[in-house]
C-alpha cells in the first residue's frame, strides 16, 4: 500500500498516533525501549491484557518482552503456529512475510469492533512496518555495539599481554616474573584468592599465596597431571606453568568480587599470559643455571690450580732411591692428593685419599699439607703425628669432610721404614724374592672422629724390594660391565714390571688399568706412588 492509499485510510487520530510512535521509535536504537514501546501501543489500542514480541533467532523466534502471558518468560521459543495455547488471538509478523524478523501476539482484544475496523488493522499493519525498520536499526546498531566492545576487550587484553611481555623480559628474576604475572592476572578479573606455585627441579620453589590454603596443593597438581590447558577444581581454575612437555609449576585463580563467571574467552586469555610467563620463568631458570655453572667453573678453576700447586712440582732425589709418583684425575678438581716431605733427616712419604671432590676437597688437601708440614718440626712419633692431624682436621671441618691416608716414614739411608695406615688402601710390599706384604690399615680415616689412637708398623725396604702406594682409584678401576681391577692385577703389573725405573713401572700400571678398563669412563681419582730400592743398597 502506498503512503497516499495510507493517509486516505487513516485518520487524524491514527495517523497522530503512528506519528508519535514513529518519532519514539527512530529516536532510540536501543532494542528493549522500542519494544516496550510497541508493546504498550498495541495492546493500549486493542484494550488487550496479555501479549509478547518475540525475535528471529538463528534457532527459531524467541520471546523478547512478555506482558499478562501464565508460564512464559523472555528468553523462551516461541511457535506463532501454537499461540492460540497461550490464549494468544492475533498474532502478526514484524517484517517481510518471507523473513520476519519477529512476531506480535497478544490476547483477543476487549473492544468488540477491532476485527471489523479495517482502519485499525491497516493501522497495526503500518505500525509493525515501522516497528520492523527500527528493530532492524536497533539489531544493527546492538552488533556494531557488541563488536566493538569486543574489540575494545581484545585492545585491552593485548595491551595487558604486551605490558607483561614488557615486564617479564625487563627481569630475569623468576619471583619478579611471578609477582608480575600475578598482579596482572588477579587486577583484571578481581580476584581476591589466588596463588602461583613452582616445583622446578634444581631450581628455588616460587610460592605465592593470597588466601588459599597450602594443603590444596597435592590436589590441584593431580587435577593438573592429565591436561595440558585450564582446568576447573573446587572453585578455583587452574592454569599449567609448562616448560615443553613438563609441568613446572600452577596458576590458581578463585572465584571473582563481582560474582560474574569465567568465560570461555577469560580462560584463553589468561592462558596467553599464563604461557607467556612461563617462557619468561624458563628463560630466568636458564640464565640462573648458566650463571651458576659459570660460578662453578670458576670454582673449579681455582680448585684446580690450588691443587696443582699443592702437589710436589719434582720429588727430592733420595739415597739409594728410585722414587716415581703421578696424580690423574677423574674430574676437573679431584680428591687425591701425594707428597713427600722432609722429617729430620728422613722424609714421609703420603698418599690421601680425600672425602669429596671441588673446592672444598682441595681446601682439604691444603689443610692436611700445612698441618703435616707444621707438625713435622716438632713431633718425631709418626703415631702421634697422625692423632694430632686427626684432631686437627676434626676440629676445622664439618663431619662428612675427612681422608683416608697411609703415611710411611722413610730412612734412605738404612731403607728403614714406619707406617700409619688411616683407613686408605693396603700399600703394596713387592720384595725382591716376589713375596708380597700388605700394609694394612692402623686407624681410622683422618679427622673423622676425635681423639683417636693410631698404631704404627715398622718393616725394612731392602735392595731389589718395590714399595707401592696408591689411592683405591686403582683397585677400583671398572670395565663397562663393572669388573674392577682389583689388588691381584696390581700385583701381577708390578711383577711384570719390576725390573724397570719407578717411573716406567708407574707407567706400566696406568696402562694397564686402560687397557683393562677398555674405554669405560674413569669414575675416581688415581694416584700412584712408586718407591723403588736400588740394588747394592745396604
Amino acid at each position: 500500500m502506498d503512503e497516499r492509499a495510507l493517509a486516505s485510510r487513516l485518520d487524524a487520530s491514527r495517523l497522530e498516533s503512528l506519528l508519535e510512535s514513529a518519532k519514539l521509535l527512530g529516536s532510540s536504537l536501543e532494542l528493549e525501549e522500542q519494544l516496550r514501546h510497541l508493546m504498550r501501543t498495541v495492546m493500549g489500542r486493542l484494550l488487550a491484557t496479555r501479549g509478547l514480541i518475540a525475535l528471529q533467532e538463528a534457532g527459531g523466534p524467541r520471546v523478547a518482552i512478555v506482558r499478562g502471558v501464565a508460564g512464559v518468560q523472555a528468553g523462551d521459543a516461541f511457535d506463532p503456529a501454537q499461540a492460540e495455547t497461550l490464549r494468544l488471538a492475533v498474532v502478526r509478523r514484524i517484517g517481510e512475510e518471507d523473513a520476519p524478523l519477529g512476531y506480535l501476539a497478544v490476547g483477543r482484544p476487549v473492544r468488540p469492533d477491532w476485527e471489523t475496523d479495517s482502519g485499525e488493522r491497516d493501522f497495526l499493519g503500518a505500525l509493525l512496518s515501522l516497528a520492523a525498520a527500527s528493530i532492524a536499526n536497533a539489531r544493527a546498531h546492538g552488533e556494531v555495539v557488541s563488536a566493538n566492545r569486543a574489540l575494545d576487550q581484545r585492545v585491552q587484553e593485548l595491551r595487558a599481554l604486551i605490558d607483561l611481555v614488557r615486564g617479564v623480559s625487563a627481569t630475569i628474576d623468576p619471583d619478579e616474573i611471578a609477582q608480575l604475572l600475578m598482579l596482572t592476572v588477579s587486577g583484571r578479573w578481581a580476584v581476591r584468592r589466588h596463588a602461583l606455585v613452582t616445583w622446578k627441579a634444581g631450581q628455588p620453589p616460587i610460592e605465592r599465596m593470597k588466601g588459599v590454603d597450602a594443603a590444596a596443593l597435592d590436589a590441584w597438581k593431580a587435577a593438573l597431571a592429565d591436561s595440558d590447558g585450564s582446568v576447573l577444581h573446587g572453585g578455583f581454575v587452574l592454569f599449567p606453568i609448562r616448560s615443553g612437555e613438563t609441568t613446572n609449576g600452577l596458576v590458581a585463580l578463585g572465584e571473582r568480587a563481582t560474582k560474574l563467571p569465567y568465560t570461555d574467552a577469560d580462560l584463553e586469555f589468561c592462558s596467553g599470559l599464563v604461557a607467556q610467563a612461563s617462557v619468561a620463568l624458563d628463560n630466568a631458570w636458564h640464565f640462573r643455571d648458566t650463571l651458576y655453572r659459570q660460578q662453578l667453573e670458576k670454582e673449579l678453576t681455582l680448585a684446580a690450580a690450588i691443587q696443582q700447586d699443592l702437589f710436589p712440582k719434582s720429588l727430592p732425589p733420595l739415597e739409594r732411591t728410585d722414587l716415581a709418583a703421578r696424580n690423574r684425575q677423574a674430574r676437573q678438581v679431584g680428591g687425591d692428593y701425594y707428597d713427600v716431605l722432609p722429617a729430620g733427616g728422613q722424609h714421609l712419604l703420603c698418599v690421601a685419599d680425600i672425602a669429596g671432590k671441588g673446592i672444598y676437597a682441595s681446601l682439604l688437601m691444603a689443610n692436611i699439607q700445612a698441618t703435616l708440614r707444621a707438625l713435622l718440626s716438632s713431633v718425631t712419633s709418626l703415631p702421634e703425628l697422625a692423632a694430632r692431624t686427626n684432631d686437627l682436621l676434626w676440629a676445622s671441618t664439618p663431619g662428612n669432610k675427612y681422608a683416608t691416608a697411609i703415611f710411611v716414614r722413610y730412612n734412605p739411608s738404612t731403607g728403614a721404614c714406619e707406617f700409619v695406615n688411616g683407613g686408605h688402601s693396603d700399600g703394596i710390599l713387592l720384595r725382591a724374592s716376589g713375596a708380597v706384604e700388605m700394609l694394612a690399615t692402623t686407624g681410622l680415616p683422618i679427622g673423622l672422629f676425635p681423639q683417636r689412637e693410631y698404631e704404627s708398623k715398622c718393616f725394612t725396604l731392602d735392595s731389589g724390594d718395590v714399595l707401592l702406594l696408591y689411592s683405591d682409584g686403582v683397585t677400583d678401576a671398572i670395565t663397562h660391565d663393572e669388573t674392577e681391577f682389583g689388588v691381584e692385577r696390581t700385583v701381577a703389573v708390578l711383577r711384570a714390571s719390576r725390573h724397570l725405573p719407578a717411573q716406567e713401572m708407574q707407567d706400566r700400571l696406568f696402562d694397564a688399568i686402560d687397557e683393562f678398563a677398555a674405554g669405560a669412563p674413569q669414575f675416581d681419582d688415581i694416584t700412584v706412588m712408586v718407591v723403588k730400592r736400588e740394588a747394592g743398597a745396604p
